[in-house]
């Protein structure tokens, strides 16, 4: 139970602390959990011949992007994760003394 509050709280964390990278004057604003919170456009450096309603597509459609790709990696990492833990349970079998390791696993 005291495991599952701390992971709680880290995660409340994770949600509120903000990371920025800019590049051109193109921000980006990631939270703790590699969750893109805001793309902005602070100067017109990038997207000077856009309207302000085609800016703030564009910012949208790099957020929504970015935040399929994150999620799409992680889905990728948690099924490859899922085989290793497979493999690693088959080298467990259930004996008299309860559960141990097979030979050379």
């Amino acid at each position: 139970m005291k495991l599952q509050q701390e992971a709680m709280k880290v995660k409340k964390e994770l949600e509120n602390t903000y990371i920025e990278a800019e590049v051109n004057g193109l921000v980006i604003t990631v939270n703790g959990e590699m969750k893109v919170e805001k793309v902005d456009f602070e100067t017109n450096e990038l997207v000077e011949w856009l309207s302000d309603k085609q800016k703030e597509a564009l910012q949208n459609a790099i957020m929504e992007a970015v935040n399929k790709w994150v999620k799409k990696s992680q889905e990728v990492a948690a099924e490859k994760m899922q085989g290793v833990m497979a493999q690693m349970w088959m080298g467990w079998m259930w004996g008299a003394g309860g559960w141990m390791g097979l030979p050379g696993m």
